[in-house]
């Protein structure tokens, strides 16, 4: 496929080599416009914005993947396969399992458990067991210990369903130590393991499964900011 592609305008000079992507495209423009300098916005295309700034003095880019497997997967895809960029760091928003994880606390993806076929297309004769870059989830573990920022570190589950008709799915899961549940970590790691790029997710805890606790919408776009700073450090 030539670029732009069907869902991003950027020429393929436009956007950085390190993408930090949200789910959220006004997440993307809220840290394009507190943290970089001079942020360039490369794509409007149905309102998934991205842009091109500098943090410290290198080159980074930020764009919204959506909600799920299916959108992160085409824009990650194209990131990775069109525009060769080297790696990608999702930064989003997850509902805890385990007790002791708690509403606002970090979590760094190491693996991504899932209830999708999206590992289909590729016709393995067995089950793939997406994981994260080892060398960007050391960096995030660090960038965490210097700024005092516990995080937890395990296995999340990028679910295809948000409102799931069986009530005993979360308990499924939660009895397999997964820390929490979310929607596009899998797909990510997936489609950067075939293109032999790099792959990261970082949540932070916006809602408790086994408690009444939640974070609003305002809330999810602008108070994230450990989470963020961490992946603009790696």
């Amino acid at each position: 496929m030539s670029i732009p592609t069907p869902h991003n305008t950027a020429k393929k000079e436009d956007i950085a080599k390190k993408v930090l992507m949200p789910g959220d495209p006004l997440r993307a423009k809220y840290i394009a416009e507190t943290y970089l300098e001079n942020p360039v916005c490369f794509n409007t295309v149905r309102n998934m914005f991205g842009y091109t700034g500098t943090y410290k003095g290198k080159p980074v880019s930020v764009m919204g993947g959506g909600m799920g497997m299916p959108s992160i997967g085409i824009y990650s895809y194209e990131l990775f396969n069109f525009y060769d960029i080297d790696e990608i760091i999702r930064i989003g928003s997850a509902g805890a399992l385990q007790d002791y994880v708690n509403v606002m606390d970090v979590v760094i993806a190491m693996g991504a458990c899932t209830d999708s076929n999206y590992a289909s297309q590729y016709r393995l004769p067995g089950t793939f067991a997406p994981v994260a870059s080892y060398e960007l989830l050391g960096r995030a573990v660090e960038a965490a210990s210097e700024r005092g920022v516990p995080v937890h570190v395990g296995n999340v589950v990028s679910s295809d369903i948000f409102y799931n008709d069986n009530p005993d799915v979360a308990d499924a899961w939660r009895k397999m130590g997964v820390l929490c549940c979310e929607m596009e970590c899998a797909a990510l790691y997936m489609n950067a393991a075939r293109a032999g790029k790099k792959a990261l997710g970082i949540l932070t805890i916006s809602d408790h499964l086994y408690r009444d606790e939640a974070l609003d919408a305002a809330a999810r776009q602008t108070t994230f900011n450990k989470m963020m700073e961490i992946a603009l450090e790696i």
